[in-house]
């Protein structure tokens, strides 16, 4: 908690001394992007060097940039929460400009962001990968009790180190793991921390005083089949008890109990299950930010509505979406997001040098590893659209394997910070067919 705030602080403090000396940037841009996540630095990184200097804008508010999908491992005990984040000024790249300050409406019909200050910027073209937001709100008693009463969540960074304190002082009774009925961003993370839980536990000695429960607001313990199959016999393998169709919906702090609506068709759907809990780790549901779902750009869901081949607006021609925040219909990960950054970076700058329709497509490639223990991962990679595996290599990553598990805890993080943010990874399509040749799996 106290790393977090003073991280924060810090940088946040080192952000406003590099912005000061750029408070009077122009306020019309050849291309603005509006989040500094990973899918927006991914595009930013590469169309400013193609652009030139400071035809690119970047909106972003945080001072930090933090690489979300380490946050399991910290939450577990395995990554330092040190190694998750830097500046955001020191990975935009320099050939664009950080507006430091959050968008408040868009208006697709001006071509104008609005910023939180009230003041505007206007683009030729727009790309918005803001993200989601997460809604601690949305479950009664939860924003009271999330950080104290032995309740965590993975998914804040403000949040994530109480999960491995809190999962330190359980010595007995119930451990439970919730997964919302809502879209989220990674949607393996919610069981990941499960594993290492009852990994942890096993290793103090007091696994057979603790229950380890799963409630996934889902009908299904996974979206694909073969993954999901995977999943259920490492849950049996492990007394993980995997409760389908239960919605967390309340949190009582106070008294260590947790409420979850019966969903589904079923007889007993509509009613609720109070549970005590020791420990729990709440998935937040999430839902799009507020200047999206009020803008013309979004859908009746309240997402940025594009073309899901290609990534350009269904209305609006010089606005394009990735990641959470876009109608994408696949999982929302880094991995998605990569994919999905390198055929909105070829539409999207052949429609400005050429004025040409966008005619490279997404597949839905997308990625979730499955964190199962210390050294062990199953890697999941299939497309969102389909549900059929895309796997990079030649043995089947259903399985659990020390190989995958490296490659999550140690290379994808080199990836990330070294190549994905400044615009050069585009996810393993390059390399499947060396690595995967016949594609057995």
């Amino acid at each position: 908690m106290l790393a977090a705030k003073f991280a924060s602080r810090s940088l946040a403090r080192k952000n406003w001394t590099r912005l000061m000396s750029t408070s009077a940037s122009p306020s019309s841009y050849k291309l603005v992007v509006i989040g500094g996540g990973a899918a927006g630095l991914a595009v930013s990184s590469t169309l400013s060097e193609k652009l030139g200097k400071n035809e690119v804008a970047v909106i972003e508010p945080s001072p930090v940039h933090y690489q979300q999908p380490l946050f399991t491992f910290v939450g577990g005990g395995l990554k330092d929460f040190k190694d998750t984040f830097r500046p955001t000024t020191d990975v935009v790249s320099p050939n664009a400009q950080l507006i430091p300050q959050a968008a408040a409406e868009i208006d697709p019909e001006s071509n104008t962001v609005t910023l939180a200050d009230g003041s505007k910027v206007s683009y030729e073209y727009l790309v918005v990968a803001a993200g989601i937001e997460l809604n601690f709100g949305g479950i009664k008693g939860l924003a009271d009790a999330i950080g104290k009463n032995g309740v965590a969540s993975n998914y804040s960074p403000k949040y994530v180190q109480n999960t491995y304190e809190f999962l330190q002082n359980v010595s007995s009774g119930n451990a439970l793991f919730t997964m919302p009925a809502t879209p989220i961003k990674c949607a393996g993370a919610p069981q990941k921390i499960a594993y290492l839980a009852d990994e942890l536990f096993r290793e103090k000695g007091i696994r057979d005083k603790v229950n380890v429960n799963y409630y996934t607001g889902l009908g299904k313990i996974f979206a694909v089949d073969k993954y999901a199959n995977a999943m259920y016999e490492v849950a049996k393998s492990r007394n993980i008890n995997v409760n389908l169709l239960h919605d967390l919906v309340e949190v009582d702090g106070a008294a260590k109990k947790a409420t979850f609506k019966i969903m589904g068709e079923g007889p007993q759907a509509g009613e609720s299950v109070t549970v005590p809990y020791e420990f729990l780790h709440v998935t937040p549901p999430m839902k799009p930010f507020d200047f999206i779902k009020n803008s013309k750009i979004a859908n009746a869901a309240g997402y940025v509505d594009v073309n899901q081949a290609t990534l350009q607006h269904n209305k609006f021609s010089n606005i394009y979406a990735l990641g959470d925040c876009s109608s994408l219909p696949t999982s929302k990960t880094a991995a998605a997001a990569a994919a999905q950054s390198k055929v909105l970076k070829q539409n999207l700058l052949s429609q400005i040098q050429g004025g040409n329709s966008p005619s490279v497509e997404y597949n839905g490639y997308t990625s979730c590893p499955l964190v199962t223990g210390k050294h062990k991962l199953v890697l999941a990679e299939f497309s969102g659209y389909t549900g059929t595996p895309l796997e990079t290599f030649f043995f089947n990553q259903a399985k659990e394997h020390a190989f995958s598990y490296w490659l999550t805890a140690d290379v994808l993080p080199e990836i990330y910070w070294n190549s994905m943010l400044k615009g050069t990874w585009n996810g393993p399509s390059s390399i499947r067919k060396l690595t995967n040749p016949t594609s057995i799996n």
